[in-house]
Formats: C-alpha cells, structure tokens, sequence
C-alpha cells in the first residue's frame, strides 16, 4: 500500500523528474529514525508551488539515505556530479596565495558555511526538543571561544527592543515569513530554538537553527578575502571543537 500519487504542481523540477510513481509507491509511507520524516514532508514545496527548481529538502541525515532513491539521481544531476564523487574539504589558508587589490572598490568580504550537528534533525525535519537541544548545546559551545571569536549569543525567544533593533541596524537578523521555508517546515515552533552568535568586532557570527542548524559567517569591510577565510577557518574548528567537548 502507498498513499496516493501526489500533484507536483512544479512540472519541470527535478522532483518531478525523479518522484515517478513507481517511487512514490516504494517510498511513501517510509520515514526517517532521526525526526520520522517521509518523502511527503520532503517535497511539499514541489507540491505547492509551480516555481520550484529542485523542490526537496533532506529532513535528516537519514533522509539521504531512506530516499536515496530520489536524492541520489537529483543531487548528482543538480551539481553534475558521477554516481562514486566524494565530497573534499579543505580549510587550509595557507593555500590561498594573493588576495584583492587594496584599491579595488570593495565595499566587504562574507564568506559563510553550514554546518549540521550528527544526532539531530535538519531543519525541515528537527523536532521541537531536538532544536531545543541544538541551541543549548551552542550556547555552551560559544561560552568557550576565546580571543577575536569570543563574543554574546542573543536567543531570539525574549529578545528586548534595543537588542533585536541593534541586529537589524547591522544586518544580522534573520526573520520569518519566507513561503519556502514554512511549507518545508523550517519556520515551526518560531522563534523559539533560534538566534545569533557574533563577537565582539561583529566579524564572526553563528545563526543558530534557521535554514541550517547552524550557519557560521566571516565577515568585514573591504576586500581581504584571505583574512576573512581565516578567520572563517579557525572559527569552524573552534566551534567544532566546542561542540564535541560539549557533547
């Protein structure tokens, strides 16, 4: 038994092209162990709207696997990618040589990551203790970074007029209302769960259970591209390094 065949109201996504029936019939009624998410929950912006490209969100880390009958033909053709790629990282400054030239007219350098903690549910899909749990870990994890990336983390549940003006004076506050998001599930329980970490010089700053559990930015005026990424770089091993000895 399946439930029945959905309305893929985005004719030309990718979703429409790899949720045929016979997937459907296969995966609907499976869920995840992380957050219980099934494929309905997965592409309910596909279904809803007529605009989407890709149209799926993975609700955990089980997900990919769950349904990878569905996300490992649609990632690969989505980022062109062979059936056996493995994904690489390296953080290494050392290996940036040059930088902007200092009179180019630049007005600032973001680089920024996410980043998922193993054991929770990703945005579409985290229940309400589970993110719960990822912001009490964090404000623990930030109370131990030190020196240029020590800084104040503001819950956005209870947060005073001044403080939420502030952050919208400096384009750090993340807000809710974005059709995408709420059909995909990343809006509920809002706000609780959820804020923003920056240190003292507002160049380091961690949104905390938005559309990613956590986004980790390096930001400043002016072009140094190699000094914002190293400072990106130090603040993800840092925080890294706080979480797991927090966990």
């Amino acid at each position: 038994m399946s439930d029945p065949f959905p309305e893929i109201k985005s004719k030309h996504s990718l979703v429409a092209k790899y949720v045929t029936q016979p997937i459907w019939e296969k995966l609907s009624r499976a869920v995840t162990k992380t957050s219980g998410f099934s494929l309905s929950q997965a592409i309910a912006c596909a279904v809803q709207f007529d605009n989407q490209h890709c149209g799926i969100y993975a609700g955990d880390w089980d997900s990919y696997k769950v349904f990878a009958d569905v996300f490992d033909p649609l990632i690969q053709e989505y980022h062109g990618i062979s059936a056996d790629a493995v994904h690489t990282s390296d953080m290494d400054v050392n290996k940036i040589k040059g930088n902007i030239d200092p009179s180019a007219p630049v007005h600032s350098t973001r680089i920024r990551v996410g980043r998922s903690i193993d054991g929770f549910g990703l945005s579409p899909g985290i229940t309400k203790e589970q993110r719960i749990g990822v912001e009490s870990l964090m404000k623990k994890a930030f109370a131990n970074l030190t020196g240029d990336l020590a800084g104040t983390y503001y819950p956005l549940t209870g947060m005073n007029e001044a403080v939420r003006q502030q952050l919208v004076d400096d384009h750090f506050l993340f807000v809710s209302g974005d059709r995408n998001l709420i059909a995909a599930g990343m809006e509920r329980d809002w706000p609780e769960g959820r804020g923003i970490f920056h240190n003292k010089d507002k160049t380091f700053l961690t949104w905390v259970n938005e559309e990613d559990q956590l986004r980790i930015i390096s930001m400043q005026a002016g072009g140094d591209v190699r000094g914002v990424f190293d400072r990106l770089a130090r603040g993800i091993k840092a925080v890294g390094d706080s979480v797991k000895a927090e966990s």
